[in-house]
């Protein structure tokens, strides 16, 4: 019986068992996923083999990025058939081709800025291009930034610090930008997403979520459309609260939720998630979802064994 989720014109089915790895190859865990414009899906993980790339229906087709990432952690896909891959472990975001080979890299590998300091980078998290291909990136686990580069790497300015007002943050997880060229950031500690323009300065924010960790925006209709990845509790004392994150949603450009994706309870079962860590959309509308389930499951398991890290959700017309 097919899995379906979500509701009105939001409405997808679950693919079982998408992604043919090759034998005895594992995830271990999948930060992020990006698609090119042929429908190939770059898999960014935590494995041996850091990108994995698939065609549209799962079948595997090369992997690259051994030996030269150390934690994947942000995805984002450029429009000169290039993909930006972002490294919260060695503190740097490369620019690479489709096959690997590194154009731009910002920051120095395994050299991080001071904790706090607001110079980049310490544990960045993800990427966004603006209308005119300028780079912003997400400053992190050791930052409260959003960092500001010209297309060709030049740091223009920095914007944020520590807190819960307007313009501060409390772990800059995620970022994403939209046709007008809004920025969207993922403010995960705070519960909350902030809307800046181009400049940094602060618009509003979006509510009503449970640390949200991932973010794509579909730009693609006449509206933009943003789908939100939002992790389940963090502490023993809530971690087996129902309705606490464990979900995807979908928001419009006023930040209304239009659907939620996902069961009450986080899991392995079909229609639940683990841990939503990165979404991305092909030419079809279908979504695919990867999840830090070994961060969030693996230390409880008495015996180990290999959690689910992707899922592909086929959009239903």
């Amino acid at each position: 019986m097919a899995t379906i989720l979500g509701s009105g014109p939001f409405r997808y089915e679950l693919v079982e068992g998408w992604g043919q790895l090759p034998d005895g190859w594992t995830y271990k865990e999948v930060a992020s996923v990006g698609v090119d414009k042929r429908d190939q899906v770059y898999v960014f993980s935590r494995g041996e083999h850091p990108v994995i790339v698939f065609d549209r229906h799962g079948k595997f087709l090369k992997s690259w990025g051994e030996g030269t990432f150390k934690r994947a952690h942000g995805v984002t896909m450029g429009p000169d058939e290039s993909i930006y891959l972002t490294d919260d472990g060695d503190h740097t975001v490369r620019k690479c081709t489709l096959d690997g080979k590194v154009l731009l890299q910002l920051g120095i590998p395994d050299k991080p800025a001071p904790y706090q300091s607001g110079e980049p980078f310490n544990r960045c998290t993800h990427v966004a291009l603006s209308p005119k291909n300028e780079i912003y990136v997400s400053d992190g686990y050791g930052n409260s930034r959003v960092h500001k580069y010209s297309p060709n790497g030049k740091l223009l300015f920095s914007w944020g610090e520590p807190g819960s007002d307007p313009g501060q943050f409390n772990i800059v997880h995620n970022i994403c930008t939209d046709k007008d060229g809004w920025v969207y950031v993922a403010d995960r500690e705070n519960h909350r997403i902030q809307i800046f323009d181009g400049n940094g300065k602060y618009e509003t924010q979006w509510n009503n979520m449970h640390r949200p960790c991932a973010l794509y925006m579909d730009t693609t209709g006449s509206e933009p459309t943003c789908y939100v990845g939002e992790l389940g509790p963090g502490m023993t004392v809530n971690k087996e609260s129902p309705n606490l994150g464990n979900r995807v949603d979908i928001y419009n450009k006023e930040g209304k939720r239009l659907a939620r994706l996902g069961d009450i309870r986080g899991g392995e079962a079909p229609g639940q998630f683990i841990a939503p860590h990165g979404i991305a959309m092909d030419s079809r509308g279908d979504l695919y979802v990867g999840e830090v389930s070994w961060t969030i499951m693996g230390q409880h398991l008495k015996s180990p064994r290999e959690l689910r890290s992707l899922q592909k959700l086929r959009r239903l017309s």
